[in-house]
């Protein structure tokens, strides 16, 4: 039998921990729709700010809405999540925090943009400065479920079992298989971005409050014995038509290589790079090429066996310029 609940983004929580009473039990099978609170507590407007950076909460980061008991999930099962849908709110942001982010050393003062997330939707981009259209592709930050461990773990990173894992692939249409360490897995969800690079290199992507439809099936005695950590799935035809309408075929990348022998260096090396190449050949502000970065470049290992030397490329789909004076 299908069933369909809704979780609202009142029934939330800022640590992952397997005391929780859940907020639902529901079936293998069940399909939820969550109404989320974007991963910054929703404490950033429409109407926001640089200024406002300063009165931001950082303890009320990344709230993950639920836990959902599904009732015949035990330890050595495994969780399928099905994306079905992912909305956006009208509008997202995106910041650089003091402190924080990959350069964090080297950006020490607070920026905010404010992205419309309505106009074009549509047409399937934002619009970061005329001139410069950024793909809205949707996906959730926070996937996961609690963890054998007894005590309070923060959401703000990623564990063995999902968490805050910002993987930008686990969009709408894709799979996401998730270790069950707990009886009734205990599900939680949140974080909704409408972008991001991977890597998030400034710290935050388009973060935006979020529509969410997901359906949660227990997998007994199937790939128990190697889902140790998440694992996802896409479709091969999902976003095709939106991006289509996004992406110029054959226009390429532009990717700066950080070499070194740290590999957090070499990444900074390259997202230096990058901000470098946006700033002399396209005229970007620093802070708007770090930004621009964190939301529409990725971070690749490229070279991870010849050590003592990792080579990280962050490269920058030159498809997000579409008009002058980038282009």
């Amino acid at each position: 039998m299908s069933h369909t609940i809704h979780i609202t983004n009142t029934q939330r929580h800022l640590k992952w921990d397997n005391s929780l009473p859940p907020i639902a039990t529901v079936p293998s099978g069940t399909t939820l729709t969550f109404s989320l609170l974007d991963g910054g507590h929703n404490q950033i407007t429409a109407t926001s700010t640089t200024s406002s950076l300063s009165t931001f909460d950082f303890n009320l980061a990344d709230p993950a809405h639920g836990p959902i008991h599904i009732s015949s999930a035990q330890p050595g099962d495994v969780l399928k999540i099905e994306i079905l849908t992912l909305k956006t709110a009208t509008f997202g942001w995106t910041a650089i925090f003091p402190n924080f982010g990959l350069l964090s050393d080297e950006f020490p003062t607070p920026y905010l943009n404010i992205w419309d997330l309505e106009t074009h939707r549509e047409d399937g981009y934002t619009v970061f400065k005329p001139g410069i259209h950024v793909p809205i592709r949707p996906f959730l930050g926070i996937v996961g479920v609690a963890r054998a461990e007894k005590g309070e773990w923060s959401t703000i990173p990623p564990y063995e079992t999902g968490g805050n894992i910002d993987c930008k692939y686990v969009t709408a249409g894709s799979v996401l298989y998730l270790p069950v360490q707990v009886e009734g897995a205990l599900f939680s969800c949140g974080d909704g971005h409408a972008a991001q690079g991977d890597g998030e290199v400034c710290g935050t992507a388009i973060e935006t409050q979020m529509e969410v439809t997901l359906r949660l099936t227990v997998e007994k005695g199937k790939m128990g014995d190697w889902v140790k950590s998440p694992h996802y799935l896409t479709s091969g035809n999902q976003n095709h038509e939106r991006e289509s309408k996004v992406t110029a075929a054959g226009k390429g990348e532009y990717a700066a290589v950080g070499i070194d022998a740290d590999l957090r260096e070499a990444s900074r090396k390259a997202v230096r790079g990058l901000i470098g190449w946006l700033m002399g050949e396209k005229g970007l502000q620093r802070e708007e090429a770090y930004v621009l970065c964190s939301v529409a470049a990725d971070l690749k290992i490229v070279e991870a066996v010849d050590m003592p030397h990792f080579a990280v490329a962050c490269s920058l789909p030159l498809s997000v310029f579409v008009g002058p004076p980038y282009v």
